[in-house]
């Protein structure tokens, strides 16, 4: 009887082709930030998975297509004066982004049955790979859920919808970084950290990654076109803030309360990885511990002053992108650090 080829424990290749996933989904959350900011998103109101894929190919389909444009809210309340032309160039921006997201999705769906059918996937990381592709499919029908909000009494996406467009995004990268990190170094063997520095170290990923939802409510809500000041907002600590319509209501859509928030998060994170590097630096023998967290520590200080910049600067495209990618560096660095320490063992002082 012929014996079946174990599965392998670790699989570099598997890690590559999660690398250059959670890079492709760096490189569509960036061009969405490009989208966002050119206000570009709305430009293709037809959600077409499969046939999509091709741009209009005449002067009939860019004509039927700017047609379907001037039929919703933003077009006649911000950009009735638009031709043609000009339409093409918001175009273009929504049509990379989708084609970059089909590209992701193929990635995802391709690699996975290739390495399946190979078997070159760890028997432990089968139903995570699995959980990875699944995610990628919601992605894309949250992403026309967040887009069909601007189509019909809004000029703009739901900024609740927004953000959680971009949090899939995130936990898509995250989980693909984190996974693409055990394909290649195996099975743990070891208790890891303590389970304070385990607990420190998930808790400032979770700040990270709550830094990234409220720039999302930032976004989708414009709030970086206001109280363009800093430190202070308009000469106050606190903006005052409309609370109407009810407190759930204003968390999510009150411009000076969600850049206030922005705020707040920023100096705790601030504070929270300077600390920890430096308790790190301290209290453990591990030198590539100590370097991620050092550098996760000074990329946040980079990203806070790109994100005072552009507050300064209102929301200037390219200062703006920046604070975009370096956020999402910060993020994939916080997973790197926690996954490096859930695995470290017996360097803690």
């Amino acid at each position: 009887m012929k014996r079946m080829a174990r599965l392998p424990l670790k699989s570099p290749l598997v890690a590559v082709w999660l690398f250059v996933a959670a890079f492709l989904v760096l490189a569509l959350v960036c061009v969405g930030g490009a989208t966002r900011l050119t206000e570009s998103g709305l430009s293709i109101t037809e959600w077409k998975p499969v046939t999509g894929i091709l741009p209009p190919m005449n002067e009939a389909d860019w004509q039927a297509a700017f047609e379907g444009y001037q039929k919703i809210p933003q077009y006649r309340i911000m950009n009735a004066h638009m031709n043609l032309e000009q339409f093409k160039g918001i175009y273009w921006w929504e049509w990379a982004h989708r084609l970059l997201a089909r590209l992701l999705g193929l990635v995802y769906l391709v690699g996975f049955i290739g390495l399946l059918l190979a078997k070159a996937i760890p028997t432990r990381l089968i139903w995570r790979c699995g959980v990875l592709v699944g995610l990628i499919a919601v992605q894309g029908v949250v992403g026309w859920w967040m887009v069909y909000s601007g189509l019909q009494y809004r000029t703009e996406v739901a900024p609740e919808r927004l953000m959680t467009h971009l949090s899939l995004a995130l936990i898509l990268m995250c989980g693909s970084i984190w996974t693409g990190l055990e394909a290649l170094e195996g099975q743990t063997r070891g208790r890891g950290a303590p389970d304070g520095w385990k607990a420190a170290t998930w808790l400032l990923l979770l700040v990270v990654f709550a830094q990234c939802m409220l720039g999302a409510l930032v976004a989708g809500n414009r709030a970086g076109l206001v109280y363009n000041d800093w430190p202070l907002m308009n000469g106050h600590i606190f903006p005052p803030v409309d609370w109407a319509k009810g407190v759930g209501y204003s968390f999510l859509h009150d411009q000076g309360l969600v850049q206030f928030m922005h705020r707040m998060n920023a100096y705790l994170l601030l504070i929270f990885a300077t600390a920890y590097a430096l308790v790190m630096a301290r209290k453990i023998n591990d030198d590539g511990l100590k370097t991620l967290s050092a550098g996760l520590a000074t990329l946040t200080w980079i990203q806070a002053a790109l994100g005072v910049t552009t507050l300064i600067t209102v929301v200037t495209l390219g200062f703006a992108l920046a604070h975009q990618v370096v956020a999402v560096c910060v993020l994939a660095l916080a997973v790197w650090l926690t996954w490096s320490v859930a695995r470290a063992d017996r360097v803690f002082r």
